[in-house]
């Protein structure tokens, strides 16, 4: 039975307490939450004074009982706002047995109601750290409140990508760090950033400040290693903020086009036929592209521009540049025109035996 003191302050309330006239429609219908039962926060508001009035043995008993029908449901459950948005929540309680219904919160308190739902809503979301907690008071003096799950972000206004102690270039078999930097996003705890090389995933971070909820500028690094290979491919980073069920929300850098020096590679053989007339020439690669040096007989020649048999022998061929240099004997041999026909002819006569020989 509820005690006189109780009852005079509930009746009051009704008397002059203000009552929501409608409740607010939602997309989704709420899902039931598990409710918990804890004493009500030590800032003044209506639910602690009216806490005041209820018996010090009623209010015991009656929370034991509660705890098992706490049955305060938050619609929708969860909030993901981009800050400075507006954003609007409903609370609600069974008509029966909870006559006092409101919000705490540190901006845009909604009245206390006496009625099964009360809105909180704001048309510009200022504040990061918000905790809306939604409370009701039972008529046996009982209390119980559910907290919103709200979520304030912000997009980067910046992600870019760069070589930590920028040089604006490799050197082939050294390793160096990718940095991607995240400009003024929130919350960083949700913030994870993937390295990519092209189109392939170079690796993934995730945030580890846990605590800040205001927006913040973050570097993140990826060691990489160096090769001839990656010259010319382009580097880039992506920004996700993870906010559940709304989905990522992803911002890029810019594309970072990487160049890679490495020394000189010779691609001749070491016997080389060439045929009388043409041009001697060993191919030969490296960034930046290597000089090549001819060398007979301990002197450095210019390769003929048109091959004669005196031009026949070996030859040291030389490619060298800022990063190494390569060095290759070579065996030049010059094909004449008699020598070519004459075995034209060997060949052509093989041919001829060979069908005779299955005539037979």
């Amino acid at each position: 039975m509820t005690s006189p003191g109780w009852t005079v302050t509930l009746v009051l309330f009704r008397l002059l307490g203000t009552v929501t006239s409608s409740p607010v429609s939602t997309r989704t219908p709420s899902p039931l939450l598990k409710s918990q039962m804890f004493p009500p926060s030590s800032s003044p508001s209506l639910r602690s004074l009216l806490s005041t009035s209820t018996p010090p043995s009623s209010s015991s008993s009656v929370d034991s009982a509660g705890k098992k029908r706490c049955p305060l449901k938050i619609s929708p459950s969860a909030l993901v706002v981009r800050f400075g948005d507006p954003v609007t929540a409903n609370c609600s309680v069974p008509p029966v047995g909870f006559p006092v219904l409101g919000w705490e919160v540190s901006l845009g308190t909604p009245n206390v109601s006496m009625d099964h739902f009360v809105v909180w809503s704001v048309d510009r979301m200022t504040e990061w750290s918000i905790r809306p907690l939604c409370y009701s008071l039972s008529d046996q003096g009982g209390q119980c409140s559910l907290q919103l799950d709200l979520t304030v972000y912000k997009l980067p206004d910046n992600v870019s990508i760069s070589f930590v102690n920028d040089s604006g270039w490799m050197v082939e078999g050294q390793q160096y760090a990718l940095q991607c930097t995240v400009q003024n996003v929130a919350p960083i705890n949700d913030l994870t950033v993937t390295f990519y090389k092209e189109q392939e995933e170079l690796g993934q971070i995730h945030s580890k400040n846990r605590l800040e909820k205001t927006p913040v500028n973050q570097t993140f690094t990826l060691n990489i290693n160096s090769s001839r290979e990656d010259d010319g491919v382009q580097y880039w980073c992506e920004a996700k903020l993870e906010l559940g069920p709304e989905g990522p929300l992803t911002m890029t850098s810019q594309k970072l086009t990487a160049t890679v020096y490495y020394g000189p590679q010779l691609l001749c053989p070491t016997k080389l036929q060439v045929k009388e007339g043409e041009r001697l020439s060993c191919e030969a690669n490296g960034n930046p592209p290597p000089v090549v040096t001819w060398i007979r007989n301990g002197t450095v020649v210019a390769p003929p521009a048109r091959l004669h048999r005196k031009h026949a022998g070996k030859y040291i061929v030389s490619a060298k540049g800022p990063f190494g240099q390569k060095n290759l004997t070579v065996e030049v041999e010059v094909l004449t025109a008699g020598a070519e026909t004459s075995t034209n002819r060997y060949f052509v006569f093989a041919i001829v035996f060979i069908q005779m020989t299955n005539l037979l």
